[in-house]
């Protein structure tokens, strides 16, 4: 495994545990149901609030990768096709050839 593979993997281990811990902490907190999920709720919609931009961003660079590879896949879908009529094409000249050819 390659050491950024491994750095990946450590950093989102990491974010796991670190998410992991405040969902306990939260549900372990002494405090009433009903308080504790208007915490949760505020906490949530503050969090989307703050990060929407990055998210935003995020998902349109995303979108971005997305439509590259597409494109990149029917480039090689179409020359892939192109590869296979050229063969084609190639191969029935052969037999033309060789039925062209007058054996006697």
């Amino acid at each position: 495994m390659s050491k950024e593979k491994s750095s990946i993997g450590f950093g989102l281990g990491l974010l796991a545990g670190v998410v992991g811990g405040i969902v306990a902490g939260i549900l372990y907190a002494p405090c009433p149901g009903s308080e504790m999920r208007a915490k949760v709720k505020d906490t949530v919609c503050d969090l989307a609030e703050k990060y929407s931009p990055e998210v935003t961003e995020a998902k349109k660079q995303a979108l971005e990768s997305i439509d590259l590879v597409k494109f990149k896949l029917e480039k090689q879908y179409k020359r892939f096709g192109n590869m296979l009529k050229n063969s084609k094409m190639r191969k029935a000249k052969e037999l033309e050839e060789i039925n062209d050819y007058d054996f006697n």
